[in-house]
């Protein structure tokens, strides 16, 4: 990604070697500031992102607190910033990217690229939405809110840091677990994780084959992690995404969140960004079909069905979970489990609908009781909440219309989650 400008770098002395830095890697112009002019050099600039060349409290509390209300208040794609941090000193603000300035200079220019890039996704969504509402008479929106209520962040490890941090991160975003190696590689499969925190306690050879896996993955190369320890791996020093994280919970969860929420944010931007490829088929929210999407698909499934003398069966699955993140963490889940010949949506309520395509009603029994445990497993988590699955099953007869056969699901039969 590029690093054109313009930028803005954050000092109250001359940064004359960070400012050179990014010139060198192509952006242009850099201006500086001190922070009492931070907040009127990002409105005079307007610049792609900021950069923050001193850790620690930043001298004027009043220029930190104002820049950072702009930023969050700011229309058009998002302005990252990134801030340098050293030994015990964090990042000046809190909404900034972490990255350590006595580390490699590619370390943070990747930090600073991966950044950029998840604001060009942010470009081109709100630029196809405009467009896509000029064509279709209508604008589709973002989902609002924090990224970071949608985040999952994994913790892998079983020392004595496990329970603080599971309480840490319970706080902020929902928590998996993960007590090795194995299971960890199985919640990365499974789940959407937006970051991975390793703790003590796991044997160190197989600490390094997950990382060697993960950095030959593209999909998870922009994961962060968080180790925990007095040094990193030695295969993982030319990892952008890993960082060596010393302290207590609340530092490793402070030093985390901003990384986080960004990878949190390149998930919500791309299913919206699927939604609008597909002139609204898909819903930005969950990534499983929009109402619309799914009758229509459905009515064309049923066609091909009867003229093919295929079966065909829809399940409703209905969970009982206590709020409206962990119905949603289900419908999202739910796009990674289900088989690449069905499809699903959600009901009016919020209930899973899915249709099995060339599956007879015993079969479709078996998978819709497989889907709908592991569902019940990925949204109860590591909170350990309550998620009751009522499942109903119908298979479509030859004379079956669209609302005859979703109307017997009502009184089909019922299969209990395994």
């Amino acid at each position: 990604m590029s690093l054109q400008g313009p930028l803005i770098v954050v000092a109250e002395q001359p940064a004359a070697e960070l400012v050179e830095l990014l010139r060198e890697a192509g952006a242009f112009p850099v201006v500086e500031t001190k922070w009492a002019d931070a907040p009127t050099a990002l409105v005079a600039v307007k610049p792609n992102a900021v950069v923050i060349a001193e850790p620690g409290t930043p001298p004027s509390e009043t220029g930190a607190r104002m820049l950072c209300l702009q930023i969050a208040t700011a229309t058009g794609a998002f302005v990252p910033v990134v801030a340098l941090t050293a030994g015990e000193d964090d990042a000046a603000i809190p909404i900034a990217i972490p990255v350590d300035m006595n580390g490699p200079d590619d370390r943070l220019l990747a930090r600073l690229r991966g950044a950029l890039r998840v604001r060009a996704l942010h470009q081109t969504v709100l630029r196809r939405i405009e467009t896509y509402g000029a064509s279709a008479g209508r604008l589709p929106t973002l989902p609002v809110g924090d990224a970071l209520e949608e985040a999952t962040v994994m913790i892998m490890g079983r020392g004595q840091t496990y329970p603080a941090l599971s309480v840490a991160w319970a706080n902020r975003v929902k928590m998996i677990g993960a007590l090795s190696v194995e299971a960890a590689a199985q919640n990365l499969t499974a789940h959407d994780i937006n970051g991975v925190v390793i703790a003590e306690g796991l044997n160190p050879r197989m600490v390094e084959a997950f990382l060697t896996v993960l950095a030959g993955e593209p999909k998870y190369r922009d994961i962060p992690i968080a180790v925990l320890g007095d040094e990193l791996p030695e295969m993982a020093l030319d990892m952008s995404n890993v960082d060596l994280v010393t302290g207590d919970a609340s530092r490793v969860v402070a030093h985390m969140v901003p990384r986080v929420r960004l990878n949190a944010l390149e998930q919500r931007l791309n299913r919206m960004l699927k939604a609008l490829e597909t002139e609204g088929m898909f819903d930005p929210e969950t990534g499983l079909m929009a109402q619309n999407g799914f009758w229509a698909e459905l009515t064309k499934a049923m066609s091909e069905a009867n003229r093919q003398s295929q079966a065909l069966a829809v399940a409703r699955i209905a969970f009982d979970a206590p709020d409206r993140r962990t119905q949603l963490d289900g419908a999202r889940l739910a796009t990674r489990l289900i088989r690449n010949i069905d499809f699903a949506g959600r009901d009016d309520d919020g209930a899973l609908l899915v249709a099995f395509t060339q599956t007879d009603l015993y079969e479709a029994q078996v998978v819709a009781r497989r889907l709908a445990g592991a569902l019940k497993k990925g949204m109860a988590g590591a909170n350990h909440v309550a998620v009751t699955a009522n499942v109903t099953l119908a298979a479509m007869k030859a004379n079956d219309s669209i609302d005859t056969l979703m109307a017997r699901i009502a009184g089909a039969q019922t299969v209990a989650a395994e």
